[in-house]
């Protein structure tokens, strides 16, 4: 229901009646718009912060106009009261800048600007849920809103610019050519769209949504953009925003200090420098070989024939090159002191560049030579060359030569570019690091293969962009956030004037927020993150028993942050290896935030399906400070109802940026410039960290109704200056604990109270997955039948397991660490007949889509489930196809991975071929698949490599080069494999058996089958041994894995010494004498004490290492004693899904009748990882 209030005269329309600090949020900012005047407002996630600003603002925008009406009728009455009880001045003068003429083209435009699109988006749907329909515009870059394939195809972002402008110049591209006409379509014009509906409209349509986007800015009431549009003036200027007059509004306003910063400052590299060199080479030598085809030699090199209109002289690309060979030497001239670098003022960046003759002077000249340069070389069809260095150059020219001071003027002017930047040159070490095979660049230039320096250019007040901003005469410049604490350094560093400032409270209770101190873990052990501690075990193993404890106690949904992903990667292994993560695992499945951001949405998905799954307890999610999980991202209601803060995240201390930061602070505040306050640099250090902090733990309350806990896990909170850095709405509420137990206690009250004061709408139970019984303790880790509409679902939860670093595969010959813990790894290759199975895994269920789609949300939140998965790559061992392969994991949980016949190879193959088209530009995915069809013709391998070698350039693509695996011929794989491991760190889990041909395998099963059962298992366990393996519960799996029996041993009149001696000779020949002699010792003990627990897992451990040694462990059952036989049997069931041979088990086989026996449905595998959780916690 619509509500109306008035504010400082001004009526705002509100979706809902508002709280208190909405109104005073709403009142702060019409007061900064009708005073023309700057404002900072603090506001906590989940007040509706972004509601209000819009509402606000609009309203006043109208306000403003009725204003400008009711003026305009006065004129007309001459000077007569239209409305004689509302004379004009209660219309409120100062809304339109007093006796000022106005103009309806007077009317500010409001330009909202925050971090993303993503959060731009969210801001654009909450503007459809107001009254208010303004005109908007969202602008975006070329790569967001292009819609011309040939133009997206492009490598470079550069190219891609330059081939836009090239198309659009020429009138060639058909959609450009739309524009005009389609601009003034209803459907656009009435609409508020996003990028993603304006992309939509532009496909629809054949129109272009980058430049439908520039034209609707004209007429547009309010202009949406990510901020560094603002901040960046290179960006500014090419989007041609016009600031004079109007409103400016940073929405998650905590970043705009580093943008500012960054945006203004610029790091030149060997490489950049060379690739501008080995560019200009090109175009000299395509020049003299054009001279050389005339036969005439002439002064002048035009141009104009290869591009429209352009025109260079040849000494002019002569003098473009020597600038770069100068600059190059000059910044190489500096001989620079181990890893530290040296550090000059801003005021060296001229004296450098004038060694490379680049001056206010000369700055026009050279700037247009570049530009004219790059135009040409990325019009050129099928050139393959790197432009971003010089396109690096044209940027730092603009930026270090900014205006246009008269000789008087610029040492003055120059002195004020350069007050708040360091210029840093230090040695560049990435050359060691790349691979020179893999840069498409790297030959051609021989400067490129020597090691030099790199040449910094940092900013380090953000105060210079907004003094910027201030100088286009915007009318005012609101900042807000939920995280801006402590505000007055904030606006101290941003060097320009807030008179208007709000530290606004929440709308929650007491009852709805829980805030506690955690010193000390659950075994008494100090917490901390400080350097000298965060790796230390006993302090690692304190907070994984930390975190195991409060999973239990927080309902639904648990945020875990870190300070940094590599103390989070590093953390979780110590918890894999110690058995911290199963604890965990086993009651909230962990979903870890993936560095990359190709992946994120699927798992972070998968981290909402498996909280909304009515059988499961939650799931946990690990992230980072000052990570995505972190930045406005919704974990509303059961999503977030508790956050841990494992540490406080401080900036890299030996980072020569943040070194140099804070150095420049201290001297600032040194200066004391009358009027202006600096932070110290240990002030602006700890203030990062807890901005950080209090930006994660906005994540847990989201709306009025919402509640939730807050576990501060560090003994460093405890200090009264690290608590007054804390959000004013959380201050209040913070508790100090003596012991975990008493945290324990209190927050359990918290929730029950919590939920019995506010309950939340409880999850529907799913339908039971095709006739599959679930149990509740096992679909934690588990997997189970479901479905999903479309294969492409299948194809990104491959590209997921390819980029999740939790995911990473554990070598399977390695200890498990101080728990001690056995792994027992099984890998069993078997023939599937499509027909008689159900799907597996998730890919298998994705890709054949045909159950019951009811329990597909559930059961993809299992499979993303990061401790639940095995492997960081499986386009190595999986997309292989033809076969099926199961690994149990003692340590961890069950992760299955099925492939299916060559159908299913097939169907793989082509999947992989389409994820690989989507992820690279059209030219490098033909020119791999030409690579492999030359390959199956000329079987050279050295040739698909070098075609391949793009797919090393960067580490999102190292999985599809793993993917390649399953094309090359098994004579080639185990080459492949070492180069894969060379290029990528990472192999593709070649085996020896890949070495064989499909008649090789064949010809072994088969000799396998002529003596006993070969179910072809293979063990993966490293040199741990079964020694936890509790076979009694293996018989949980009963027929689960079953599709058919074990063969029948041939029956016949051996006797049992011969047949045991045979079999002794055998094992000699398969093991070797030191496992031999292991396994015997093994039956030697076993004949002593009975023990039929020691000899199992010896025995498992011994003849599942290879496919051609299973069946041994099947033949093994004649030393078994009778009163054993069941178990060993059900245990041998339960390994391979088959019903043992009765020879085996006589004893069970007498209970059963003969000849009824019958192939069992194949079900899922979802109880196999429960059998060795199981034992792993007996």
């Amino acid at each position: 229901m619509m509500s109306s209030l008035t504010l400082n005269g001004v009526t705002v329309n509100f979706p809902f009646p508002p709280y208190d600090c909405q109104k005073l949020y709403m009142s702060k900012v019409v007061e900064c718009l009708q005073k023309k005047v700057n404002g900072v407002l603090e506001s906590p996630t989940g007040t509706g912060k972004t509601l209000c600003l819009l509402c606000a603002t609009l309203a006043w925008r109208e306000h403003f106009k009725d204003t400008i009406s009711a003026r305009k009728i006065s004129e007309k009455l001459n000077g007569q009261e239209m409305f004689p009880n509302t004379p004009l001045a209660s219309w409120g003068t100062a809304a339109t800048d007093g006796d000022i003429p106005t103009y309806y083209t007077d009317v500010p435009k409001i330009i909202y600007a925050s971090r993303t699109h993503s959060q731009l988006a969210q801001v654009i749907n909450e503007l459809k849920n107001t009254s208010y329909r303004p005109k908007v515009c969202v602008l975006g870059s070329r790569e967001q809103l292009c819609i011309n394939q040939e133009v997206m195809r492009q490598e470079s972002n550069h190219v891609k610019v330059h081939m836009c402008r090239a198309k659009v110049s020429t009138r060639s591209c058909t959609f450009y050519n739309n524009v005009e006409e389609k601009s003034t379509d209803k459907e656009l014009t009435n609409s508020i769209l996003d990028v993603e509906d304006l992309v939509k409209f532009g496909n629809k349509q054949r129109v272009c949504p980058y430049y439908l986007s520039r034209t609707l800015k004209q007429q547009a009431d309010v202009i949406f953009m990510p901020y560094n549009y603002l901040l960046d003036p290179k960006s500014r200027r090419a989007h041609n925003i016009e600031l004079k007059g109007a409103v400016v509004i940073f929405d998650e306003a905590h970043n705009v200090e580093k943008t500012c910063e960054e945006s203004t400052s610029f790091d030149l590299t060997p490489y950049d420098v060379a690739s501008a060199i080995a560019a200009v080479d090109r175009l000299l030598s395509e020049q003299a070989s054009s001279v050389s085809n005339t036969d005439s030699v002439s002064e002048d090199f035009n141009l104009e024939s290869l591009s429209s209109g352009l025109k260079l002289d040849i000494t002019a690309v002569a003098k473009i090159k020597q600038i770069l060979i100068d600059l190059e030497a000059a910044i190489d001239s500096y001989d620079v002191p181990g890893d530290k670098g040296i550090t000059r003022p801003g005021m060296f960046i001229y004296e450098l560049l004038e060694k490379a003759h680049l001056t206010y002077d000369s700055k026009t000249a050279v700037y247009e030579a570049l530009e004219q340069i790059s135009g040409y070389l990325a019009g050129q069809q099928g050139l393959f060359l790197n432009i971003s260095g010089l396109q690096k150059l044209s940027d730092i020219i603009q930026l270090v030569f900014c205006g246009e001071p008269s000789d008087q003027d610029r040492q003055q002017k120059m002195q004020n570019n350069t007050a708040h930047f360091k210029v840093h040159i230090h040695r560049d070490n990435s050359n060691s690091k790349k691979k020179q095979s893999t840069d498409v660049w790297a030959s051609a230039s021989a400067s490129s293969k020597k090691q030099g320096n790199i040449l910094s250019y940092w900013c380090f007040s953000p105060g210079f962009s907004m003094q910027d901003l201030k100088n286009q005469e915007v009318r005012c410049i609101i900042l807000t956030s939920g995280t801006l604490s402590p505000l007055s350094s904030f606006t101290s560093e941003m060097r320009i004037e807030f008179p208007v400032t709000l530290e606004n409270g929440h709308v929650i209770e007491r009852d709805q927020i829980f805030v506690s101190i955690i010193d000390r873990g659950p075994d008494g052990v100090e917490l901390s993150s400080a350097f000298d501690r965060r790796f230390v075990p006993e302090n690692m193993a304190s907070l994984g028993n930390t975190v195991a404890n409060l999973s239990r106690v927080v309902p639904h949904g648990l945020l875990v942050f870190f300070p940094s992903f590599p103390l989070m990667e590093k953390t979780l292994d110590f918890w894999r290896a110690n058995g911290h993560a199963d604890r965990i695992e086993n009651v909230k499945p962990i979903f870890v935030e993936p560095k990359g951001k190709g992946t994120f949405n699927e798992v972070i998905d998968g981290y909402y399906s498996k909280v909304n799954d009515p059988a499961s307890k939650g799931g946990s999610f690990f992230a980072v400070c000052r990570g995505k999980a972190s930045e406005g991202l919704d974990f509303a209601n059961t999503y977030g109802r508790g956050v841990i803060i494992t540490g406080l995240p401080f900036p890299p201390r030996m980072d020569p940026r943040v070194i140099l930061k804070m150095q420049f602070l201290d001297e600032m505040s040194r200066k004391r410039v009358p009027g202006v306050k600096y932070l110290s640099g240990q002030e602006w250090y700890r203030q990062q960290a807890f901005r950080a902090v209090n930006q994660a733990i906005g994540r847990v309350i989201r709306h009025k109704e919402d509640y939730g806990a807050i576990f501060l896990c560090d003994t460093r909170f405890k200090g009264t200056s690290a608590r007054n850095q804390l959000p004013s709405w959380v201050r209040p509420y913070v508790r100090l604990y003596d012991n975990f137990g008493n945290v324990v206690r209190d927050v359990s009250q918290f929730f029950r109270v919590a939920q019995k004061l506010r309950p939340f709408v409880e999850k529907k139970p799913q339908a039971e997955s095709c006739g599959t019984s679930r149990d509740a303790d096992t679909t934690l880790s588990s997997f189970t039948s479901f479905s999903a509409p479309q294969s492409s679902n299948a194809q990104k939860a491959k590209v997921l397991d390819a980029h999740l670093p939790s995911l990473k595969r554990r070598r399977l010959n390695e200890q498990a660490g101080g728990a001690g813990m056995a792994r027992i790894c099984i890998e069993y290759e078997q023939e599937v007949q499509e027909n008689h199975r159900r799907p597996m895994n998730l890919l298998d269920a994705l890709e054949r889509g045909d159950h019951c789609s009811d329990s597909a949300a559930g059961e993809k939140a299992n499979c993303l489930s990061s401790l639940s998965l095995q492997y960081d790559r499986r386009n190595g061992d999986e997309l292989r196809g033809g076969k099926r392969k199961i690994k149990l994991v003692q340590e961890q949980n069950l992760r299955v991975s099925v492939d299916t016949s060559e159908e299913g190879k097939a169907s793989r193959a082509k999947g992989f071929l389409a994820e690989m088209k989507k992820s690279l530009s059209q030219v490098n995915f033909d020119r791999i698949v030409q690579a492999l069809q030359t390959y199956k013709k000329t079987d050279d391998l050295d040739l698909l490599l070098s075609a391949a070698a793009v797919l090393t350039e960067d580490a999102n693509t190292h999985s599809l080069l793993r993917g390649l695996y399953q094309f090359v011929r098994p004579h080639h794989k185990k080459k492949f494999d070492e180069r894969c491991q060379e290029l990528t760190g990472q192999g593709c889990g070649y085996k020896l058996d890949h070495s064989l041909t499909k008649d090789v395998k064949k010809a072994l099963l088969q000799s396998a089958s002529d003596g006993e059962p070969a179910a072809g298992l293979t063990s993966c366990s490293g040199t741990s041994t079964c020694t936890q393996l509790n076979t009694q519960q293996l018989n949980k799996g009963g027929q689960h894995l079953s599709q058919q029996g074990l063969k029948e041993p041939p029956k016949g009149s051996v006797p049992k010494s011969e047949f045991h001696s045979t079999f002794l000779s055998d094992v000699k020949k398969s093991l070797g004498a030191e496992k031999s002699t292991q396994l015997f010792q093994a039956i030697h003990s076993y004949k002593k004490t009975d023990s039929y627990e020691n000899l199992v897992s010896t025995v498992v451990s011994l003849l599942t290492e290879r496919d051609e040694d299973f069946n041994l462990l099947a033949r093994f059952g004649t030393f078994i004693r009778p009163h054993h036989k069941k178990q060993y049997k059900e245990m041998l069931d339960s390994l391979t899904g088959h019903s043992a041979p009765s020879d085996v088990a006589p004893d069970a086989a007498n209970d059963e009748q003969q000849g009824t026996a019958t192939t069992p449905p194949l079900k899922t595998q979802s109880k196999i990882s429960s059998f060795f959780s199981n034992s792993q916690r007996k």
